[in-house]
């Protein structure tokens, strides 16, 4: 089977909720960095796909069985993804620039300094495959709040511009099952929306 939809937000937009809502949707698991810690023969293919620019030879073969892909690593190659399943909805989701940095700045900042001066962890391919995701959608100097700013909502109007209207789907974590239901003509769950990973979450689990 085919993906249904392909993840092209930054993180710290809801790409977990998303991921864990698709899921819920479709009925069918979702690719995202959590699926490529359950699987460490896919790490070297997307270490080798950034270092190339291109992803990894077979990737179709990952998403067997899964019904979307959210987040890094396959975020960053979103516009090779949307070639190789033309029917798949693109989902582009975002938050208030201020809001965003605000939540990046405190999570996904420290987590990559510490890896940065510290790569000898215990996880170190794992968060540098999310380091690259990061300079990918964003810059290298994604620590400068200007600089991410900036490339954050670059990248969101390059999505825009880039995926035919009928496929893209915007979508922010307010929206809830909404914009998803109608877009996959799926519908709505009577749960409420799976919100997860907040800040909070985030700094708990990373000891931040």
């Amino acid at each position: 089977m085919s993906l249904r939809a392909i993840g092209a937000g930054i993180g710290r937009t809801g790409t977990f909720s998303l991921h864990l809502g698709l899921s819920a949707l479709l009925g069918q698991k979702c690719y995202h960095m959590l699926e490529v810690t359950q699987r460490p023969e896919h790490v070297s293919p997307w270490e080798q796909a950034f270092t190339e620019g291109s992803p990894p030879s077979g990737w179709e073969s990952f998403f067997d069985g899964y019904g979307a892909a959210v987040g890094g690593p396959t975020s960053a190659f979103w516009r090779e993804l949307q070639t190789v399943f033309p029917e798949a909805l693109v989902v582009l989701s975002v938050r208030d620039t201020e809001e965003w940095w605000r939540s990046f700045s405190q999570t996904v900042v420290p987590v990559l300094e510490r890896h940065l001066a510290h790569p000898e962890h215990a996880d170190a391919r794992i968060i540098e495959l999310g380091h690259l995701t990061t300079v990918e959608h964003l810059t290298t100097a994604w620590s400068d709040e200007t600089a991410a700013k900036a490339a954050y909502e670059a990248h969101n109007d390059e999505v825009r511009s880039l995926v035919p209207t009928e496929r893209l789907v915007e979508w922010s974590p307010a929206d809830g099952w909404g914009p998803l239901c109608r877009a996959l003509d799926v519908p709505e769950p009577e749960e409420p929306f799976p919100h997860r990973n907040t800040t909070a979450e985030l700094r708990a689990m990373a000891e931040l």
